[in-house]
């Protein structure tokens, strides 16, 4: 049963990334429209100052606002699409006509039992337009609740044919007929007892809100102690799209988690100081800074006949974390060798979340410092007090750095560099282990399908795999027999930062070239359709 529930949480998980890795694209442009219509920037650049570009921003950052009004919808079509073990296409289609059975069958309900409300009254009673009807403001949970009802009717009933007459309403077909009346009852049920849910959420949130900085701390914490399951996604997303990251009314409109607000106040010129919600996503200061001075620390600690290699690792994944975010191979460069390093590092997360609400910054930098710019330079120092995000950020690459130092030499931590004889090489040098293969081996894993092959190998063979998938920086698979996974060949032949092997789940982390390994290895496996 654990087995189970922990392969559950990870494809839910995984499916989480589909509508959420979106989200940040429609935020970034928001940004980029405000600084179009940014009037202190007008005044600095007259010539911005016309109806051309001003207009523009306006339609940029207005038209994507929108789409913080649909997250159910996101997250619905894309859950299911996440989870459909086939024909995706058709499991987001299918998710979207569900989607618009429910909300029109809960608000035909209601007013047929006479529980909707006047519009001046929606927000008090728990009601909200949802595409332009009035139902159960259930937000970007009802999103979720629906792909895992849709993509479990898909998974089930897809296969399902008939034949004669009947045969045309086999398949697809059939799954949306399934679907209908699971869909209606749902809306009906959810319309008594969503409500108490509603409460307990609320009631949730106030609790975290209550616990003032050692709530803050541990959901910084949190979010990184979760990074080797590839659970930590479940921990942000909830307050970052839903109730428990605050509701606000901005513009007339309410919106709730603390993005949403985010993106909805910097694109209305109105609000002058955003609201402290947006304190949720301040998990660039160890992205942007911390992380930086733990490798300038692995560095320095590094023998000094290996500095060379050392430098030549921790360079680009340290300039990745600066300047994307993407955290996972530095992290996963110390966390096995040294875990109480990746503890200190959660700390020290969970720390700088503190440390900014008590300075009042509310600049938020979630995805490196690319980012960062975007989202806070064109706010102006008022609305987030940038500057003092960016002293909060040097002051953690300095603690980042003392203590790494301190713990590295103290306790003669593995890292980098400071690897024991043929370690170094095993773990870290590529060159070096391509040689002892010889020049043809090493040519053919140079090349995309040979690398295809060696990690198709080193994962127990094409037979041994029973799905492949991947998020934003890692190998997602599902092996009959994991024991026969080569961490060595993966790290040392294929480039991974790092392998996690959970019962059958397997994990290899790539980065950001993540996705065309994966549809090399889907091509290699003679797998069309991709998730």
């Amino acid at each position: 049963m654990r087995e189970k529930m922990m392969e559950g949480m990870q494809r839910f998980s995984k499916a989480m990334f589909i509508p959420v890795l979106i989200l940040p694209i429609a935020g970034i442009l928001i940004a980029l429209g405000n600084v179009f219509t940014n009037q202190r920037l007008l005044d600095t650049v007259p010539f911005l100052d016309n109806p051309i570009t001003t207009g523009f921003g306006t339609i940029l950052s207005g038209s994507l606002v929108s789409i913080l009004g649909n997250l159910g919808l996101i997250f619905c079509v894309g859950i299911t699409v996440g989870l459909a073990k086939k024909e995706k296409a058709v499991a987001g289609f299918t998710a979207m006509l569900g989607y618009l059975v429910f909300v029109n069958a809960m608000n035909q309900f209601m007013e047929l039992s006479g529980l909707l409300t006047e519009a001046e009254a929606m927000q008090n009673a728990g009601q909200t337009l949802v595409m332009g009807v009035q139902i159960m403001d259930m937000g970007v949970f009802l999103g979720i609740m629906l792909g895992l009802v849709t993509a479990y009717v898909h998974n089930k009933f897809i296969e399902k044919e008939f034949k004669g007459a009947l045969q045309i309403y086999g398949g697809s077909r059939f799954v949306f007929i399934v679907l209908i009346p699971v869909v209606i009852l749902l809306a009906v049920a959810l319309t008594y007892i969503w409500p108490f849910f509603q409460s307990g959420i609320n009631s949730l949130g106030s609790l975290i809100q209550s616990s003032g900085n050692f709530g803050l701390f541990l959901y910084g914490m949190l979010e990184r102690l979760l990074i080797p399951t590839g659970l930590h996604h479940l921990v942000y997303t909830p307050f970052l799209y839903s109730s428990l990251g605050g509701v606000t009314e901005v513009g007339n409109q309410v919106f709730e988690g603390a993005r949403n607000i985010y993106y909805a106040e910097i694109a209305d010129p109105s609000v002058t100081r955003l609201s402290e919600s947006v304190i949720w996503d301040a998990r660039g200061i160890s992205k942007m800074f911390g992380l930086i001075g733990a490798c300038l620390a692995m560095y320095h600690t590094a023998k000094p006949e290996n500095k060379a290699k050392a430098k030549a690792i921790l360079i680009p994944v340290a300039f990745t974390s600066f300047i994307a975010g993407v955290t996972e191979p530095i992290e996963f460069s110390f966390m096995f060798v040294a875990p109480l390093l990746f503890v200190i590092h959660a700390a020290l997360s969970g720390l700088s979340f503190v440390v900014l609400n008590l300075l009042d910054v509310r600049a938020i930098g979630p995805n490196g410092m690319i980012d960062f710019l975007l989202y806070n330079l064109p706010l102006g120092i008022e609305k987030t007090s940038w500057p003092m995000y960016i002293l909060v950020g040097l002051l953690f690459f300095v603690i980042y750095y003392v203590t790494f130092r301190f713990l590295i030499t103290k306790f003669n931590f593995k890292t980098v560099g400071r690897e024991d004889g043929e370690q170094e090489t095993k773990m870290y040098s590529k060159k070096e282990y391509k040689e002892k293969k010889g020049k043809e081996e090493a040519l053919v894993a140079q090349e995309s399908p040979g690398k295809a092959s060696v990690i198709v190998d080193a994962l127990g063979g094409a037979n041994n795999i029973k799905t492949v998938t991947n998020c934003y920086t890692r190998l997602r698979l599902t092996l009959d027999e994991p024991d026969l996974v080569d961490e060595l060949t993966l790290k040392n032949e294929t480039g991974a930062n790092g392998v996690i092997v959970k019962n059958q789940n397997v994990q290899v982390v790539y980065g950001l070239e993540v996705n065309n390994i994966r549809k090399d290895v889907d091509n290699y496996l003679g797998i069309k359709e991709v998730d």
